[in-house]
């Protein structure tokens, strides 16, 4: 045992005391070294009792308890022992503090705790009065590291010190009564026991000595499951051991012990029920069959591979559900499923676990293992999973011809066939099953559709791949409809068509092209040529898909152009002749005279027309209109027509004498001056002038005249207005006499004059007008029965066809103042009084 530079004690039996130079101190008792102490190099001897033997530089003999003769010597090896004369083996040996050199000479304590100094003093002194010593009847080992120790009480102790030697070690303990027992022994090892009594008057000598020697100590078990049915237990060479019992038994206490010896350090118990709790117990014996120490432990066995293994796939959250029957002793389980480029696990003390994140389109090998405190189990048999495919790559989407869209994609591991939905903007969708890697569907213009392909095996759908979108080309306006054509200008409609954002319309005649954009569906197309086809495309346009070029075109025709209108004519007959230029192809030519008195018209597919029945005196304004199945021209520049005035009506001629007439009329329209004009075979009589009458002389009578009246416009048109003949009234009789007949008659004689066929006779008096009628073929008429005294005028007059008198033939005066009986006896003439 080696010490430091601390304070230590130790207390025993000590025979002598040997302290060499090697600065060491050995406790010696039969010639046996017990213990020893390191001495420092410096070291204060205060106090040495007992018969100490030095050899070195210092040292001190002495008899009794009391301080050495020769204090403050300095000693490179020193100790203190306190003891008694009379019991000279009874020492008390103090280990005391170290000094240093440059303290001797001076005043210094040499013991550095005086207390436990003094109890040591008691300690000695009590030894005075020791109880009896002990007698021991017997000592035994059954346990490797302990003697139990068997005495007979000795009267007044109160406690009893055991001490076991081995020769190289010394362990004592102290108990209260036998048995008692040792501890901290060495197994299989010889100890020399010995026992002392101690009471409060002190304590016995050692009593005398028995050998008892330790058992076997137990074997340190090692111990595991290498298989679900097996234990293996190992443990390290025993000393002095020659075999091993080794027994294993269920740890619940049911079923039979297995029981083995061997010679070996190792043992395998087989056929063992998996997953269960074994107790295994194991000691040594030697070469007298004792047996040692046994050791306890207990181990289970792993558990057996789980059996009915399902799984179970998610392919929307690409996770597998796994389940299995619950295995005997198993704490947990674990999953593992195995492909190509991964290994996933799960764990769980229960009977089902769920694998996450699995990879499309992979093939997993499963398999189940379940683990408890012994290890695990072998793996269950394989099963196979594969997962759902991944979602087809490299989609391409083909619009050809329009209306057929056809959609391609790359071929996938573990996919079975697939599936395209395509689902248009309406929410009308269709599919196609198909284990190819190609699908054609019919497509609509102007639709987007959505695009999703899917792979499919046993385990399920594919994930969802990327969505595609493809818009197809907009719709062609189908229902173009002009809604005016005119020479230079087409307006267009149609009704909106799906997926138009824009239209682009085009019409071309082959030289010139003129274009139209518009977001309306419609569009006026300017600045065109009259008359002429034109080839009109109504394009519609998208930004995603651009125009659609497979709209038909549609073909129309301007309107012809505006004839020019060359003259205006009037023949004879007052018919109005128009003459127009043209350039129009097929075309039907309407001019229009329109004025007050109405609208007149005339067609021709030539270049002129003639018009009649214009009224008079009216002012037309002429133009003349194209016509061709494409429309109408616009209408030409317009001529001015003024028709001739119009001949006046009620036309009267009266005789105003014999040789002059006058000729009235009704102003006729327009008309600002006339011409009235008598002509016979005689001659003519003319007469212009701005009224409304006229007087012509120099008319013969009894001719008949043609009379004609000449309307005269403010431009100098003349309508000529002829009217039936005209009879000049019949010429005055001649040689007119008058002749007496009685008193109140008288007969008046005429000569008949050229025209006349009839005349009358007025007879014009203050007592009345007396009119008298010849018979035709006369030239005479007798007026009788008038007043006499009276003074009469007489008128022979023609009378016309009519029945109309002529007034202006001259008048003869007669006075009644004579009386004639009878005309026949006298017969004179009558003289008339101009």
């Amino acid at each position: 045992m080696k010490f430091g530079s601390k304070f230590f004690l130790t207390v025993g039996l000590i025979t002598y005391f040997e302290v060499k130079e090697q600065q060491q101190i050995k406790v010696k008792k039969k010639n046996k070294t017990v213990f020893a102490i390191p001495v420092p190099a410096s070291l204060q001897v205060s106090l040495v009792t007992g018969q100490l033997h030095t050899e070195g530089r210092g040292g001190a003999t002495s008899e009794g308890l009391f301080p050495a003769s020769q204090p403050h010597i300095p000693a490179t090896n020193g100790v203190v022992l306190l003891g008694a004369k009379e019991d000279p083996d009874c020492f008390v040996l103090c280990h005391v503090s170290t000094m240093s050199n440059r303290m001797a000479g001076g005043r210094e304590t040499c013991l550095t705790l005086i207390g436990f100094i003094l109890t040591c003093l008691k300690m000695v002194a009590s030894a005075k009065s020791a109880p009896e010593i002990p007698t021991i009847d017997q000592a035994y080992s059954k346990i490797s590291n302990s003697i139990t120790v068997e005495w007979a009480t000795v009267p007044g102790a109160t406690s009893y010190l055991l001490t076991a030697e081995d020769g190289d070690t010394v362990i004592e303990t102290m108990v209260a009564n036998s048995p008692g027992t040792v501890t901290g022994l060495k197994a299989a090892t010889l100890y020399e026991i010995t026992i002392r009594s101690i009471s409060a008057a002190g304590r016995s000598q050692a009593s005398p000595p028995k050998q008892a020697k330790t058992v076997l100590a137990a074997p340190i078990l090692e111990v595991s499951s290498p298989s679900s049915d097996s234990i293996l237990v190992q443990w390290e060479a025993v000393y002095m051991a020659t075999g091993f019992s080794v027994s294993i038994m269920r740890a619940n206490g049911l079923g039979s012990i297995w029981k083995e010896n061997t010679t070996n350090t190792s043992l395998t118990f087989t056929s063992l029920e998996a997953g269960t709790l074994y107790t295994i117990k194991a000691y040594a014996w030697n070469a007298n069959g004792i047996p040692g120490d046994d050791s306890t432990c207990n181990q289970r066995t792993s558990p057996r591979a789980p059996a009915n293994i399902q799984v179970s796939f998610d392919s929307g959250a690409l996770k597998a559900s796994f389940s299995w029957a619950l295995a005997e002793g198993a704490f947990n389980y674990t999953v593992m499923a195995l492909s190509d480029s991964s290994e996933l696990t799960c764990s769980t003390a229960f009977s089902s676990c769920t694998i996450s994140s699995l990879q499309c389109g992979t093939e997993y090998l499963i398999s189940v293992s379940a683990s408890n405190d012994a290890g695990s189990s072998k793996s269950s048999s394989e099963v196979t999973l594969k997962t759902v495919a991944c979602a087809p790559g490299r989609v391409t989407i083909q619009e050809d011809p329009p209306g057929h869209l056809s959609v391609a994609w790359s071929n996938v591991d573990l996919g079975d066939y697939y599936v395209v939905f395509v689902k248009s903007d309406d929410g009308l969708e269709v599919h196609c099953n198909t284990s190819l890697t190609q699908c054609n569907f019919l497509s609509e213009c102007g639709f987007t559709y959505f695009i999703s392909v899917f792979a499919y095996n046993k385990a399920g759908q594919s994930p969802l791949g990327d969505i595609f979108n493809y818009t197809t080309a907009p719709c062609c306006p189908s229902d173009i409809n002009p809604v005016l054509v005119s020479s230079d200008r087409v307006e267009i409609v149609w009704s909106p068509v799906r997926g138009a954002e824009l239209y682009e319309t085009k019409a071309a005649d082959g030289y010139n092209t003129v274009e139209c954009n518009d977001t309306a569906p419609g569009c006026t197309l300017s600045a065109l040529e009259c008359d002429t086809k034109y080839n009109i495309t109504v394009y519609s346009f998208s930004e995603v898909r651009g125009s659609n070029m497979s709209c038909t075109p549609q073909f129309i025709t301007t309107a012809p152009c505006s004839p020019e209108i060359k003259n205006v004519s009037r023949d004879a007959f007052s018919m109005i002749n128009v003459h127009w230029r043209s350039t129009n192809d097929d075309a039907t030519y309407t001019v229009t005279a329109q004025g007050e008195k109405g609208l007149y018209q005339c067609s021709s597919m030539g270049e002129s027309c003639t018009m009649r029945g214009l009224p008079c005196g009216s002012v037309f304004s002429v133009t003349a209109v194209a016509e061709t199945q494409a429309g109408r021209s616009l209408p030409s520049y317009s001529v001015p027509l003024e028709t001739v005035p119009c001949c006046p009506t009620g036309l009267t001629v009266t005789q105003i004498t014999q040789s002059v007439i006058n000729v009235s009329w009704t102003i006729g329209r327009v008309a600002q001056t006339h011409v009235a004009v008598l002509e016979s075979h005689t001659g003519q009589s003319k007469c212009h002038t701005h009224q409304n009458y006229c007087l012509l002389g120099c008319i013969t009578c009894g001719i008949n005249y043609t009379v004609t009246l000449k309307a005269i416009s403010a431009t100098g048109l003349t309508a000529d207005c002829s009217y039936q003949s005209y009879f000049s009234g019949a010429c005055c009789p001649l040689g007119v006499k008058l002749y007496r007949l009685g008193s109140n008659g008288i007969r008046i004689y005429w000569q008949a004059s050229r025209g006349s066929a009839s005349y009358s006779t007025d007879l014009y008096g203050s007592k009345g007008i007396f009119t008298c009628t010849p018979s035709a073929g006369l030239s005479f008429c007798d007026v009788t029965e008038i007043p006499c005294g009276d003074v009469y005028t007489v008128m022979v007059s023609p009378v016309a066809e009519t029945g109309l008198k002529l007034t202006f033939c001259p008048k003869k005066i007669y006075s009644g103042k004579a009386s004639y009986d009878s005309l026949s006896k006298t017969n004179p003439e009558l003289r008339s009084v101009n």
